[in-house]
């Protein structure tokens, strides 16, 4: 029998949220090295880990989308003193989005039914609905958001 978490809380160990349609449960969260099953949606734990990282999930959103220019499916720097980022699938807002957190990410191959195939790093592989072109520029979109964070982090120690 699962145990189902009432809370969990967001770690590097974390590779990826995925929203359940489930009774018991909401989220699907798998890490390095386990799964747990957890009675928020994803968004909200994206939204706590934000609190947790010393800022709101609205205000990383609208700091990124204001650097970048970046509209839609921002990546969000959760932690950024953890170096923790994620990115969404779709619109933060729809059931079906998933959360990655790319640093865990080793390869993204496309699969014929124009699929996802992800290895993260641990080996773990599991498959998504969306392509791997849009998954790529969304691990790209983080990229250029950690480098972002890293050069205003920059110009704050030289001042």
């Amino acid at each position: 029998m699962k145990k189902i978490l009432q809370d969990y809380t967001i770690t590097p160990n974390t590779m990826i949220l995925i929203p359940a349609r489930h009774l018991d449960y909401r989220t699907m969260v798998i890490e390095t090295g386990a799964v747990h099953y957890v009675n928020l949606s994803p968004l909200d734990l994206i939204k706590t880990a934000c609190l947790q990282g010393m800022s709101t999930y609205d205000g990383r959103r609208n700091a990124i989308m204001y650097l970048t220019g970046f509209k839609r499916k921002v990546p969000i720097p959760i932690i950024p003193a953890l170096k923790i980022f994620a990115f969404p699938t779709l619109s933060p807002e729809q059931f079906d989005c998933t959360w990655i957190f790319p640093h865990h990410i080793q390869s993204i191959q496309p699969t014929k039914q124009n699929q996802s195939n992800i290895t993260f790093q641990n080996g773990q592989e599991l498959t998504l609905n969306e392509s791997s072109f849009v998954l790529e520029k969304q691990v790209q979109r983080t990229a250029y958001c950690v480098l972002q964070f890293l050069n205003q982090v920059e110009k704050i120690e030289y001042v």
